[in-house]
């Protein structure tokens, strides 16, 4: 069985940037979203990815923002992946010398693999949960039974995810990595270490 690799997002503070790696996180996320309870200022993330050890990808989260607005950000934050998370077409995927990942919300009826396929360029595809109005981190799963077993990119899986079910979400969906912010968090944007090492301790298989 592959490796399963993981991404801790929402997150806020060096401290928990460094939790997160020394516990094995793959990636960590930035969210730059105002309207998100996990949103981080230019200053913060670039303090939390000059304090990163090489070998963890920085990730940058966006809902539908301008081109230019973005770029200004890559010029001070040196983001490896880009996560885009609002109704973003792939041409204002495209362009920033950056690779990225396409979130899409699922819900019943949802053709995930045509919607896939609209992305082509994507490094891979992050699958949340549907709310409406809501673009991401509602801390609720979807019907992991949604998912087909043979998709043509990477997914990565995301919504509602717990050090308590992610191991169940791994054994059936199985995904190229997983996404956390609120299942391990103390309070919003503030992460639990306890969590976060239980959490990917379970991705691991214990």
């Amino acid at each position: 069985m592959s490796v399963v690799r993981s991404k801790i997002c929402g997150i806020t503070r060096v401290e928990d940037a460094l939790v997160a790696v020394a516990a094995g996180a793959d990636a960590i996320g930035l969210v730059f979203y105002a309207k998100s309870p996990r949103a981080v200022s230019v200053e913060q993330a670039r303090e939390i990815v000059a304090a990163l050890p090489p070998f963890v990808t920085t990730v940058g989260l966006f809902v539908d923002i301008e081109r230019a607005e973005l770029q200004r950000i890559l010029q001070v934050v040196p983001l490896d992946l880009l996560q885009f998370h609002g109704d973003e077409s792939l041409a204002q995927c495209e362009g920033y010398s950056r690779p990225y990942i396409k979130a899409l919300r699922v819900k019943p009826g949802d053709d995930i693999a045509a919607l896939m396929a609209q992305y082509p360029s994507a490094s891979g595809i992050l699958l949340d949960t549907y709310v409406e109005g809501v673009p991401g981190g509602t801390g609720l799963a979807f019907d992991w039974s949604l998912v087909p077993a043979q998709l043509p990119k990477p997914v990565i899986l995301a919504g509602g995810l717990t050090p308590d079910n992610v191991a169940a979400a791994i054994a059936r969906v199985r995904p190229y990595a997983v996404d956390v912010s609120g299942g391990v968090e103390a309070s919003k944007g503030i992460k639990d270490a306890g969590k976060v090492r239980a959490f990917i301790r379970e991705v691991r298989g214990g």
